[in-house]
């Protein structure tokens, strides 16, 4: 419990919160946004209290469904989702990609570290483009870096597509109707390079690598695959324009670029956070995990292993190359972020060759030693990665 007792409301948690780390997290939410709370009801309602703007807590809330009497902005956005999971809301579930962020705790993360509307965030690491599109829906600005071009193009896409919806709807009526119901990847790809719209084309190019993905994968016929998809990405961007409107949403500008997390292209002391979660690649081999993909946007294995990081290197030589490449890492957020602002890294140890690579502690070790002071340190269980990992760690750095 915290703060001093003047008006009090009742906040009610989401049923899906069943974790530790959620719980702690839904109460730094309230902590960095300066609310006092006591919690009651077997740990599902918050009694809370202090100088409380309600409206506020509404719209940036991540852990809770009710604030007073009224449903929280995040209660409405989890109900736009198109499938099964309750975490691949909006544009969130495009492109099968392994790794991803629980966008709730990016959501929840962007308050704790208290960035507000017109600040930015910096994801060198941006991959699904899970940050980008929770701080665009914060109105947080939002720089996501990746040297691998699927990652870049279907952050692009999740976040750009609600920009040019109409001409998205305007390209698929132009088009043959005959094409969607016998789409093959030749065809298709000939269409789309005469695309002249780079978004327009980037939303048709994902959705024929999720159609590719879904033939080499699961076994899907392409054609279906395509069309089930295609319809599937138009609701759910249709979703996100709807969803601006109903809560009057002001979104935050995403800047996807093509970079180096190791050499970033920003100027010192220019960001006002940083939430990233640093390749898996010892225990995850992304080049291989996406080659379809890669090779279907015509680009060389070989020479795409040489530049990410983690996957160069052969046995306890890829590990002397995980760490040096993250050490310039750290010192690129160290550089660029703003004096007293945070930098939140989400790592884990991995299993390589039968032994536990202490990533964290190296982590947390090297970024106090060049001047970043650790916060908080938060334990997370993860899943589908249990070969190699079982928890990660949440490490938020202030840069003092």
């Amino acid at each position: 419990m915290i703060g001093e007792k003047t008006t009090s409301e009742k906040l009610v948690l989401f049923e899906n919160v069943q974790f530790i780390y959620e719980l702690a997290l839904a109460q730094f939410e309230l902590i960095s946004l300066g609310v006092g709370f006591e919690i009651t009801n077997g740990l599902r309602e918050f009694n809370v209290f202090g100088d409380l703007d309600l409206k506020k807590l509404k719209k940036r809330l991540a852990y809770f469904k009710i604030v007073g009497s009224e449903y929280t902005d995040y209660y409405f956005i989890l109900r736009k989702n198109r499938t099964n999971s309750v975490n691949q809301y909006l544009t969130h579930w495009i492109y099968p990609y392994k790794g991803k962020f629980h966008p709730q705790m990016i959501r929840a993360l962007l308050n704790i570290i208290k960035l507000e509307s017109g600040d930015t965030v910096l994801d060198p690491f941006i991959g699904s483009g899970t940050t980008a599109l929770e701080a665009q829906l914060l109105g947080i600005n939002c720089i996501g870096i990746d040297i691998s071009p699927l990652c870049v193009l279907q952050s692009k896409v999740k976040t750009e597509s609600i920009y040019v919806l109409n001409e998205i709807c305007e390209y698929k009526e132009k088009i043959d109707s005959s094409l969607f119901f016998s789409a093959d990847e030749k065809k298709l790809e000939r269409i789309i390079s005469n695309i002249e719209n780079e978004k327009v084309r980037n939303f048709y190019t994902i959705a024929k690598l999720v159609a590719i993905s879904d033939n080499i994968r699961r076994k899907k016929k392409f054609q279906d695959a395509f069309l089930k998809n295609f319809n599937l990405m138009l609701l759910s961007v249709k979703d996100y324009v709807e969803l601006v409107n109903e809560l009057n949403l002001d979104l935050g500008h995403v800047d996807i670029r093509s970079g180096d997390a190791r050499n970033l292209p920003l100027s010192d002391e220019s960001i006002d956070g940083v939430i990233t979660s640093p390749p898996y690649s010892i225990a995850l081999d992304y080049v291989k995990n996406d080659e379809h993909a890669l090779k279907a946007l015509g680009y060389d294995l070989r020479n795409i292993r040489e530049e990410f990081i983690g996957v160069r290197g052969k046995g306890r030589n890829r590990i002397e190359l995980y760490n040096e490449d993250m050490e310039q890492v750290i010192r690129e957020i160290y550089r660029v972020l703003k004096r007293g602002k945070y930098a939140v890294i989400i790592i884990g140890n991995a299993t390589y060759q039968g032994k536990e690579i202490k990533t964290t502690e190296f982590i947390i070790n090297y970024a106090t030693q060049i001047g970043f002071k650790l916060v908080r340190n938060i334990n997370k269980i993860i899943f589908g990665l249990y070969n190699v990992m079982q928890r990660e760690n949440i490490l938020i750095f202030k840069k003092e």
